[in-house]
């Protein structure tokens, strides 16, 4: 029987499999005393690899990163990150904006989930993947919104709402690996280790990304006391 309470290092996750699409990673840091997270973006086609991560205060978004070649950019250009007095939200796509705009209005992060659904992008239906780091005390949830059957027509939410434990991430992707259609993410995010430093972390993501499909990644540790951050930024294409 295998263990369910089994923490995997980045590596175990990522390694070998070329496509787990877009993720995010949540956690504490392993001193108890900063919260962390992660976000990174893989693309298959001309489209979606023609991006990079632009810092824009405290916020991050994605940009063209040769502005002749896009075709769409409804799927692929928006906030990721965008940093409010009470957290941070994290997300693979515009529903960014949307928990931002709950949240400031004192509604809930799963309130914000309710009113959006997985992309419309068939046959993938590609699921819409977030997450929600709180402040005083610091806590976090994290959301999917998968389609619930090959045809899309449904979707099932889904959300999960952490006790932090020191040097403990959990790990939410869109995709379970390649495919035609891409299989959706199945199960609870994955528990995994997060090394103590932002640098070591965000080696840790990148260097264990499919070479061919990976395009930008973002880190940052939170000091829980004081709310400065590191960061780490990363762009294949520069």
């Amino acid at each position: 029987m295998s263990d369910v309470y089994a923490v995997k290092t980045v590596k175990e996750t990522l390694a070998g499999n070329p496509y787990v699409g877009r993720g995010i990673i949540t956690g504490l840091a392993a001193d108890g005393e900063r919260s962390v997270f992660a976000y990174f973006i893989m693309g298959r086609s001309e489209n979606s690899r023609n991006r990079v991560f632009i810092e824009e205060g405290d916020d991050l978004r994605t940009a063209p990163y040769d502005e002749s070649k896009v075709k769409d950019p409804s799927l692929i250009i928006y906030y990721p990150v965008r940093t409010l007095g009470s957290g941070v939200v994290v997300t693979n796509g515009d529903q960014t904006d949307t928990a931002a705009e709950f949240i400031k209005a004192g509604k809930s992060f799963s309130e914000a989930m309710a009113t959006r659904e997985f992309e419309p992008d068939a046959p993938n239906f590609t699921p819409r993947i977030s997450a929600y780091l709180k402040n005083e005390p610091f806590s976090y949830e994290m959301s999917i919104l998968k389609s619930a059957d090959a045809e899309g027509t449904g979707c099932n939410r889904f959300t999960f709402s952490y006790s932090p434990t020191p040097g403990v991430g959990h790990f939410l992707h869109t995709y379970e690996t390649d495919g035609n259609p891409l299989p959706t993410f199945r199960g609870e995010p994955e528990r995994v280790f997060l090394r103590d430093s932002v640098r070591e972390l965000a080696y840790d993501i990148w260097e264990n990304l499919d070479e061919e499909n990976k395009i930008s990644l973002y880190v940052r540790f939170t000091d829980l006391k004081t709310g400065r951050y590191d960061r780490e930024l990363i762009n294949k294409n520069v």
